[in-house]
């Protein structure tokens, strides 16, 4: 629990305007500025706020230390509304919404519950899509790299693939989990291959976890793609460059950093802005023609 306990005074000058906003990390440093994913959320976010008066604020808050600093502000209301992005599990963050007395948007749905405001990505519809382009290709041993289970992006992810495996009759050889990185990609790979020497198709739940699975792919003497084909998540900069390019499921991910602040200021503003579901998309390269 952050602890938090409602604050009648500040409840009560909620009509004015701090002219800052604060986005949220549930993520180290490390995680935050080494990912591709986050830099493209901040320059969306940046982006929408450059139409408006409101500083940005980043708190990395996945520390106790972190946490407290953002409790800080919300007591002393030093911020107009919160962003939250990378939560897991049952976050103590999401529950900021509940007790805030200011607009809280997500990035992303809580593994738990639905947030009054939030922007997502078809997470569910981009597995689905994976499987299908798969299935088309005529693959039958197929496996996922999935990021931690206490994601609703991972659950999602794996329920939209899992469904459109099933749909065509095809089973899902096995599912490892990891963190949404080159190296956590690569430690799935190893443990489905040595699990499942048969596979012939990798889904994995991001671009990096994508890319780590080809690195073991190829050091392993597996062809991508005549042996085995590999769909990656996220569509960054890094897919194009892959070796081979990498096919995967595209996110609108600075658009998702976009209308989070634009939701954001509509909420600020008094109004009540509807949660958003981006689209998502295939984009085929080489690695899964």
């Amino acid at each position: 629990m952050l602890g938090y306990v409602p604050n009648p005074t500040a409840r009560a000058l909620a009509s004015s305007k701090v002219g800052a906003v604060v986005l949220a990390a549930s993520s180290d440093e490390t995680g935050l500025f080494a990912d591709p994913f986050f830099a493209e959320i901040i320059v969306g976010v940046s982006a929408a706020l450059d139409e408006t008066d409101l500083e940005l604020i980043l708190v990395l808050a996945n520390t106790p230390r972190g946490r407290s600093r953002l409790q800080q502000m919300v007591r002393s209301r030093r911020a107009d509304g919160i962003m939250l992005i990378a939560l897991r599990g049952d976050d103590p963050l999401g529950r900021l919404a509940e007790d805030a007395g200011m607009p809280v948007v997500f990035g992303g749905l809580p593994l738990t519950g639905e947030p009054r405001w939030y922007v997502d990505a078809d997470n569910r519809g981009g597995g689905r899509l994976a499987a299908d382009h798969l299935v088309r290709a005529g693959r039958t041993g197929p496996v996922m790299i999935t990021g931690q289970v206490d994601s609703r992006v991972s659950v999602a992810r794996e329920q939209g693939f899992t469904e459109g495996l099933t749909l065509a009759g095809i089973p899902l050889l096995g599912v490892s989990s990891g963190a949404f990185q080159v190296e956590g990609g690569a430690e799935a790979m190893e443990r489905l291959l040595d699990a499942h020497p048969q596979v012939d198709a990798v889904f994995a739940a991001s671009d990096g976890m994508a890319i780590g699975a080809l690195q073991v792919l190829r050091r392993r003497g597996r062809r991508v793609p005549e042996d085995v084909s590999v769909i990656g998540f996220d569509d960054l900069a890094g897919a194009r460059h892959a070796n081979p390019p990498l096919t995967t499921v595209r996110q609108p991910v600075r658009a998702l950093g976009h209308e989070m602040a634009r939701m954001l200021v509509s909420a600020i503003d008094g109004q009540d802005p509807s949660p958003l579901i981006l689209p998502t998309r295939l984009t085929v390269r080489e690695s899964a023609p």
